[in-house]
Protein backbone atom coordinates (compact mmCIF):
# COMPACT_ATOMS: atom_id res chain seq x y z
CA UNK A 1 0.00 0.00 0.00
CA UNK A 2 3.05 2.43 1.36
CA UNK A 3 4.67 1.81 -2.51
CA UNK A 4 1.43 2.41 -4.42
CA UNK A 5 0.82 5.75 -2.68
CA UNK A 6 4.71 6.96 -3.17
CA UNK A 7 4.51 5.72 -6.89
CA UNK A 8 1.15 8.00 -7.15
CA UNK A 9 3.41 10.48 -5.26
CA UNK A 10 6.28 10.23 -8.10
CA UNK A 11 3.67 10.60 -10.55
CA UNK A 12 2.22 13.42 -9.74
CA UNK A 13 5.14 15.21 -8.83
CA UNK A 14 6.31 14.36 -12.88
CA UNK A 15 3.58 15.69 -14.22
CA UNK A 16 3.48 18.57 -12.17
CA UNK A 17 6.90 19.36 -12.82
CA UNK A 18 6.37 18.63 -17.12
CA UNK A 19 3.85 21.29 -16.75
CA UNK A 20 5.67 23.48 -15.65
CA UNK A 21 8.57 23.40 -17.55
CA UNK A 22 6.62 22.99 -20.32
CA UNK A 23 4.90 26.37 -19.57
CA UNK A 24 7.96 27.98 -18.81
CA UNK A 25 9.74 26.92 -22.26
CA UNK A 26 6.52 28.73 -23.64
CA UNK A 27 6.78 32.01 -21.66
CA UNK A 28 10.25 32.09 -22.83
CA UNK A 29 9.64 32.05 -26.59
CA UNK A 30 12.20 34.13 -28.94
CA UNK A 31 8.67 36.20 -30.43
CA UNK A 32 5.89 35.15 -27.98
CA UNK A 33 2.03 35.90 -29.49
CA UNK A 34 0.23 38.97 -28.56
CA UNK A 35 -2.84 40.71 -29.22
CA UNK A 36 -4.01 43.97 -29.67
CA UNK A 37 -7.93 44.59 -29.86
CA UNK A 38 -10.31 47.75 -29.77
CA UNK A 39 -12.90 49.63 -31.06
CA UNK A 40 -12.36 51.99 -34.13
CA UNK A 41 -15.20 53.96 -35.12
CA UNK A 42 -17.65 51.03 -33.87
CA UNK A 43 -15.52 48.21 -35.06
CA UNK A 44 -13.99 45.83 -33.41
CA UNK A 45 -10.47 45.60 -34.44
CA UNK A 46 -8.13 42.56 -33.25
CA UNK A 47 -4.79 42.07 -34.36
CA UNK A 48 -3.39 38.76 -33.42
CA UNK A 49 0.56 38.03 -33.96
CA UNK A 50 4.14 37.06 -32.69
CA UNK A 51 5.94 39.73 -31.27
CA UNK A 52 10.14 39.53 -31.92
CA UNK A 53 13.00 41.70 -30.05
CA UNK A 54 15.36 43.89 -31.22
CA UNK A 55 18.25 42.00 -29.69
CA UNK A 56 20.64 44.21 -30.47
CA UNK A 57 20.09 44.40 -34.21
CA UNK A 58 19.69 46.20 -37.01
CA UNK A 59 16.02 45.79 -38.28
CA UNK A 60 15.00 47.63 -41.24
CA UNK A 61 16.30 47.28 -44.65
CA UNK A 62 17.83 44.05 -43.36
CA UNK A 63 16.20 40.23 -43.83
CA UNK A 64 14.19 41.05 -40.84
CA UNK A 65 12.43 43.83 -42.45
CA UNK A 66 13.63 43.75 -46.16
CA UNK A 67 13.35 47.54 -48.19
CA UNK A 68 11.28 46.61 -51.24
CA UNK A 69 10.11 43.09 -50.29
CA UNK A 70 6.73 41.27 -48.67
CA UNK A 71 7.28 41.06 -44.57
CA UNK A 72 4.77 38.98 -42.18
CA UNK A 73 4.84 42.17 -40.08
CA UNK A 74 5.65 39.97 -37.51
CA UNK A 75 7.18 36.35 -36.59
CA UNK A 76 6.34 33.11 -36.59
CA UNK A 77 2.39 32.65 -38.25
CA UNK A 78 1.44 35.52 -40.58
CA UNK A 79 0.24 38.33 -38.54
CA UNK A 80 -3.80 38.24 -38.32
CA UNK A 81 -5.97 41.38 -38.79
CA UNK A 82 -9.88 41.22 -38.02
CA UNK A 83 -12.62 43.30 -38.15
CA UNK A 84 -16.18 42.66 -37.26
CA UNK A 85 -17.75 45.88 -39.42
CA UNK A 86 -16.63 47.06 -42.68
CA UNK A 87 -14.11 49.60 -42.60
CA UNK A 88 -12.00 52.35 -44.52
CA UNK A 89 -8.69 51.83 -44.32
CA UNK A 90 -6.53 54.66 -45.38
CA UNK A 91 -10.20 55.98 -47.18
CA UNK A 92 -10.16 52.45 -48.87
CA UNK A 93 -13.06 49.83 -48.52
CA UNK A 94 -11.95 46.74 -46.42
CA UNK A 95 -14.69 44.50 -45.57
CA UNK A 96 -15.59 42.77 -42.20
CA UNK A 97 -13.61 39.54 -42.18
CA UNK A 98 -10.01 38.18 -40.66
CA UNK A 99 -7.32 38.82 -43.14
CA UNK A 100 -3.36 37.76 -42.68
CA UNK A 101 -1.54 41.62 -42.66
CA UNK A 102 1.37 41.80 -44.58
CA UNK A 103 3.68 45.00 -45.26
CA UNK A 104 6.70 45.93 -47.80
CA UNK A 105 8.54 48.69 -46.18
CA UNK A 106 11.04 51.42 -47.43
CA UNK A 107 12.82 54.35 -45.89
CA UNK A 108 9.91 56.56 -46.93
CA UNK A 109 6.76 54.43 -47.26
CA UNK A 110 5.35 51.09 -46.34
CA UNK A 111 2.42 49.60 -48.21
CA UNK A 112 -0.03 47.60 -45.71
CA UNK A 113 -1.50 44.05 -47.50
CA UNK A 114 -4.28 43.27 -46.23
CA UNK A 115 -4.63 39.28 -47.99
CA UNK A 116 -8.13 36.90 -47.67
CA UNK A 117 -5.46 33.70 -46.87
CA UNK A 118 -5.46 32.91 -43.64
CA UNK A 119 -3.29 30.33 -41.01
CA UNK A 120 -0.60 29.55 -42.95
CA UNK A 121 2.78 29.60 -41.45
CA UNK A 122 4.09 33.88 -42.42
CA UNK A 123 7.59 32.24 -44.40
CA UNK A 124 8.50 29.35 -46.70
CA UNK A 125 11.58 26.71 -45.94
CA UNK A 126 13.17 29.08 -48.60
CA UNK A 127 12.63 32.71 -46.78
CA UNK A 128 10.31 33.57 -48.60
CA UNK A 129 6.74 35.24 -47.41
CA UNK A 130 3.82 32.64 -47.81
CA UNK A 131 2.00 36.22 -49.09
CA UNK A 132 0.17 35.31 -51.98
CA UNK A 133 -0.90 38.37 -54.78
CA UNK A 134 -3.58 37.28 -55.94
CA UNK A 135 -5.56 36.90 -52.46
CA UNK A 136 -4.87 40.54 -51.78
CA UNK A 137 -7.78 42.23 -51.18
CA UNK A 138 -6.42 45.43 -49.93
CA UNK A 139 -3.19 47.52 -50.63
CA UNK A 140 -2.97 50.78 -48.77
CA UNK A 141 0.33 52.76 -48.70
CA UNK A 142 1.41 55.00 -45.57
CA UNK A 143 3.94 56.52 -44.02
CA UNK A 144 5.97 55.65 -40.93
CA UNK A 145 7.67 58.12 -37.94
CA UNK A 146 10.20 57.91 -35.80
CA UNK A 147 8.85 56.94 -32.33
CA UNK A 148 8.96 58.75 -29.15
CA UNK A 149 10.31 56.06 -27.49
CA UNK A 150 12.84 52.64 -28.08
CA UNK A 151 10.33 49.67 -28.59
CA UNK A 152 12.27 46.55 -27.99
CA UNK A 153 9.32 44.31 -28.61
CA UNK A 154 7.54 44.42 -32.29
CA UNK A 155 3.72 45.94 -30.61
CA UNK A 156 0.50 46.82 -32.54
CA UNK A 157 -1.87 49.43 -30.76
CA UNK A 158 -5.15 50.27 -31.51
CA UNK A 159 -6.52 53.64 -30.81
CA UNK A 160 -9.57 55.67 -32.44
CA UNK A 161 -7.74 56.47 -35.58
CA UNK A 162 -6.62 53.30 -36.58
CA UNK A 163 -3.47 51.10 -35.50
CA UNK A 164 -0.10 51.86 -35.23
CA UNK A 165 2.84 48.83 -35.44
CA UNK A 166 5.79 50.08 -33.66
CA UNK A 167 9.41 48.69 -33.34
CA UNK A 168 12.51 49.75 -32.68
CA UNK A 169 12.50 53.60 -32.94
CA UNK A 170 9.50 53.43 -35.61
CA UNK A 171 6.31 53.60 -35.56
CA UNK A 172 3.27 52.82 -38.70
CA UNK A 173 0.13 54.10 -38.26
CA UNK A 174 -2.43 53.07 -40.17
CA UNK A 175 -5.55 54.81 -40.50
CA UNK A 176 -9.15 53.24 -39.78
CA UNK A 177 -12.83 54.95 -40.43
Amino acid sequence: MIMKIANITKGFILTVSLALLSTLTWAQKPSPPATATGKVHGATITINYSSPAVKGRQIYGTNLVPYGKVWRAGANEATIFETDKDIKVEGKNLPAGKYSLYAIASEKDWIIIFNSQTGQWGVTRAGETTEDPARDVLRVTVTPKKSATMNERLVYTINNKGFVLSWENLDVPVSIK
